[in-house]
């Protein structure tokens, strides 16, 4: 295919012209039967009365990003939908995972889906039952764009379980299969599949593979083409995330949500929010303040001596930052010593359930 072209190796594997060089009677023979049954005419009807067409490298709405699959670059692709396949390809994210997957798995999947599509971003999978179906779900329910490449042919639905809603991707997105029309899926077709997958989008992530999932092989392929590759942990306990831990081991980066995901593969400036615990009121104080305060006895309470000395500032400085502590409703004063509050102020990070405080200490706990 790379030195002769694809028109000149079909016109030499059907018989209408000189053979490729070095391929042996045998194997031209077998081509050539093969070719006998082949009807390119009639492929093209059959997928334009689907609102169908052949995509080749050439023409505008090819993808270049394939090309980066080498000499396993697919010789062209039928696309069923509106849209140009090489724009929305710009944007595009995979999320694989396990067939069988657990309700965990399909919400987690689901919940990327929507989240990416929200974000702008082109959900890529492959429109098989558990995670690959969550994911374009989760993108369809936020009106949001999703692919669908499948492992047979563009007007053969499979799984078929999944026939109304690869119908549904087709209308509202795109639905690609590298086979003919009238191609049925074999288990050889689904490996070729996920390179196509991988190439195309600018990352993939893993919800849930097992050890020997095909949506490993994805996401080592997209590593080896230099995409980002992103896997979301599962309990340690469960086997369907075992290939994912695995993955994580290596050089697959750690992602819990879209956020995430969109700060690794997208743009400068598209960065996900910063992680921390609850804010509580202590933690707004000023450095100094919250050392007189981290100073203050929990039993019984302390002179202003005690405080300067304890949180290691002069007597003056102490007694300044005691009075704006009592300002704050973090300590009462009592004669000559100070105390903690009894309680504060409840604020928005509290939830029923929690521990109670005393002043800044949990009640019960000794300094």
């Amino acid at each position: 295919m790379r030195e002769m072209g694809p028109v000149a190796l079909r016109r030499a594997l059907c018989g209408a012209g000189e053979p490729p060089p070095g391929a042996s009677a045998e194997r031209i023979a077998g081509c050539r039967l093969r070719a006998e049954s082949l009807d390119p005419a009639g492929d093209l009807a059959v997928a334009a009365a689907r609102g169908g067409r052949f995509v080749c490298p050439g023409d505008l709405e090819w993808p270049g990003q394939l090309d980066d699959l080498g000499d396993a670059r697919p010789v062209g692709l039928w696309v069923r939908g509106r849209p140009s396949l090489r724009m929305w390809a710009l944007r595009s994210v995979a999320v694989v995972g396990a067939r069988a997957c657990s309700d965990y798995g399909a919400h987690v999947a689901a919940t990327l889906g929507a989240g990416l599509a929200e974000r702008g971003w082109v959900v890529v999978s492959g429109a098989a039952h558990g995670v690959d179906g969550a994911a374009h779900r989760g993108a369809l329910a936020a009106d949001g764009a999703t692919i669908a490449v499948l492992a047979s042919g563009v007007d053969i639905p499979y799984p078929r379980g999944h026939a109304e809603l690869i119908e549904r991707i087709a209308e509202q997105g795109l639905v690609l299969a590298e086979l003919p029309p009238g191609t049925h899926p074999t288990r050889s077709r689904f490996v070729l599949r996920n390179r196509v997958i991988a190439a195309l989008t600018r990352g993939t992530v893993v919800v849930e593979a097992q050890y020997r999932s095909g949506s490993l092989v994805t996401a080592r392929r997209a590593l080896k083409l230099g995409r980002h590759t992103m896997g979301v942990p599962g309990p340690v306990t469960s086997g369907l995330s075992s290939g994912v831990h695995e993955l994580l081991r290596g050089e697959a980066v750690l992602v819990t949500d879209a956020a995430e995901v969109a700060e690794l593969v997208g743009g400068i400036g598209e960065l996900a929010p910063a992680r921390q615990g609850p804010l509580v009121e202590r933690d707004l104080l000023d450095p100094v303040t919250a050392r007189v305060l981290e100073a203050l006895s929990a039993q019984g309470g302390s002179d202003g001596r005690e405080v300067a000395r304890d949180s290691g500032t002069s007597c003056e400085e102490a007694l300044s930052r005691l009075y704006e502590l009592l300002a704050l409703g973090f300590v009462e004063r009592h004669g000559d010593r100070w105390e903690l509050a009894p309680t504060v102020r409840r604020n928005d990070s509290t939830r029923r359930g929690d521990p109670q405080i005393w002043g800044n200490r949990v009640k019960g706990l000794r300094r």
